[in-house]
């Protein structure tokens, strides 16, 4: 037996959080039934509806996309523009969600899936999977300013988690630096805000890894399908901290 908004999650309807709502709103059909409490739990046996549609059960997706900038981490967007399900739809019918986000005008690696299971344990903090991105910024960073982003800098949301950060290039004439990154939170527009915490603004970002992820060749907008053995070594990764 699982929580209903759980399964609802996990079926990549919508968030846990958005679940909740669905079903406090009276949105959600357990055999035919309103269920507006919280705390109820459902079998597989059980038939489930959400705004009138069928929970049917899909198989499983996992993929890596190399997202554009300019393209929306969302399923949706008010403003109508164009979201990184949009770049699917023609060839995967499964109803697959961005695992995590990158921002508008951030680049790379990006994994989508309708499993709600997987993304939370590839995104929740305490899993502490890897993300790395390569940043272009504005300005030198000191040493000083380094050594606050490994080991944590106060942001106005709280102090992050210490970081891996080192730079791989700069130019002290045109003012400006390449670093790389690695953080296990994600945060709304961290690495841009932990950068600009010490005075080196981002001008272009990109997400190189995710765990032991790459891009490995792909073009801006191209994607694969993960490997099972991909998938198995995330989970084993996100459960124990590490893979043989």
């Amino acid at each position: 037996m699982e929580r209903l908004q759980k399964v609802i999650a996990y079926a990549g309807i919508a968030s846990r959080r958005k679940a909740e709502q669905l079903i406090l709103e009276g949105k959600v059909k357990v055999n035919g039934q309103v269920v507006k409490e919280l705390g109820t739990k459902v079998s597989n046996s059980d038939t489930i509806e959400v705004n009138g549609v069928k929970l049917e059960k899909e198989d499983k997706v996992y993929f890596l996309l190399y997202k554009p900038r300019g393209v929306i981490s969302a399923v949706t967007d008010d403003k109508g523009r164009k979201t990184v399900t949009d770049i699917f739809k023609k060839h995967v019918h499964q109803r697959i969600f961005p695992v995590g986000r990158l921002d508008y005008d951030t680049s790379g690696l990006l994994l989508l899936t309708n499993d709600g299971e997987f993304s939370y344990q590839m995104t929740h903090p305490k899993f502490k999977i890897d993300k790395t991105y390569i940043a272009r910024v504005k300005g030198v960073p000191t040493i000083d300013g380094l050594k606050k982003l490994q080991r944590g800098i106060k942001l106005e949301d709280g102090k992050t988690a210490p970081a891996k950060v080192s730079m791989t290039s700069f130019d002290e004439k045109a003012g400006k630096a390449i670093c790389e990154i690695t953080i296990h939170e994600g945060r709304n527009r961290q690495v841009r805000r932990m950068f600009e915490a010490i005075g080196t603004p981002v001008v272009k970002l990109k997400r190189e890894r995710f765990a032991f992820l790459d891009l490995g060749g792909l073009m801006p907008g191209e994607y694969r399908e993960l490997t099972k053995h991909e998938v198995k070594l995330l989970r084993v990764l996100a459960e124990t901290g590490k893979i043989d």
